[in-house]
């Protein structure tokens, strides 16, 4: 169970994210929507640990990660897919997997130690290259990659961290239509394995509709709307308001 407790961040005299509390179940996937500078991303900050909060605490499973960093928060299983892709640009691609599983391992860069895993840390990579469908480009360095794969190599490191709980940050974002059905069956698959709590920044409503179990609407800052999508989406002042997606294309 992720939880946030009136989680509150203020840049000067500008509340970005306010005095937020919200309970994420595991084998859920909720999505958290609103418009631009509505506080989504900088609420993704405060739970992954790359912002400290002025106010409140971050809890998983009932431990208080509030103070503690990214990297240990990652180790204590918040994984966290970013809007801009997060790689190791000139390492090849299976590397870039294999240096993820050697992390979540705690394998040191002792000569011997990593000898002696390397087959194992290999095959396990590539066996995650094959679910996000790169195998047969992980010798291609990161930095070559179209966009779309891209993406898909950053949720191949993010699957091979084996994270409770996944945060992904619009994860179709400038990718084009043929690329966008392998990250949402991704991230479908990853749901539907029922034993992690999913969180999903997106502004394509078709995407929202079709994977969440529940929508978190904040704007200004605060939360103003969370429940069942259908219900959610159909509420004029989130539509209007919040949304800026007209009636008819709701309906539509």
């Amino acid at each position: 169970m992720l939880e946030t407790k009136n989680l509150t961040i203020r840049f000067g005299g500008h509340v970005a994210v306010d005095h937020v509390s919200c309970a994420f179940a595991p084998g859920s996937l909720t999505a958290i929507v609103g418009p631009n500078g509505a506080g989504k991303t900088t609420y993704f900050n405060l739970i992954s640990g790359q912002l400290r909060a002025t106010e409140g605490q971050v809890l998983l499973d009932g431990e208080d990660l509030t103070a503690l960093s990214a990297p240990l928060r990652t180790r204590r299983g918040l994984g966290r897919a970013f809007q801009l892709t997060q790689l190791f640009p000139h390492l090849p691609v299976l590397e870039n997997v294999r240096l993820a599983v050697q992390a979540r391992r705690g394998i040191g860069l002792k000569m011997l130690s990593v000898w002696l895993h390397h087959r194992d840390l290999i095959d396990e990579a590539m066996a995650i290259l094959a679910q996000v469908r790169l195998a047969e480009k992980s010798s291609a360095i990161a930095a070559a990659l179209p966009h779309g794969d891209q993406r898909k190599l950053e949720v191949a490191m993010l699957i091979a961290l084996q994270p409770k709980v996944y945060m992904f940050d619009e994860p179709t974002a400038g990718m084009s239509v043929d690329e966008v059905p392998v990250i949402l069956d991704l991230i479908r698959e990853l749901k539907a394995q029922g034993q992690h709590t999913i969180l999903l920044v997106e502004h394509k409503m078709d995407v929202v509709r079709e994977l969440a179990d529940r929508i978190i609407v904040l704007h200004n800052g605060q939360l103003v709307a969370d429940g069942d999508p259908a219900e959610v989406i159909a509420s004029p002042v989130v539509q209007n308001a919040y949304l800026g997606v007209a009636p008819e294309e709701v309906a539509a």
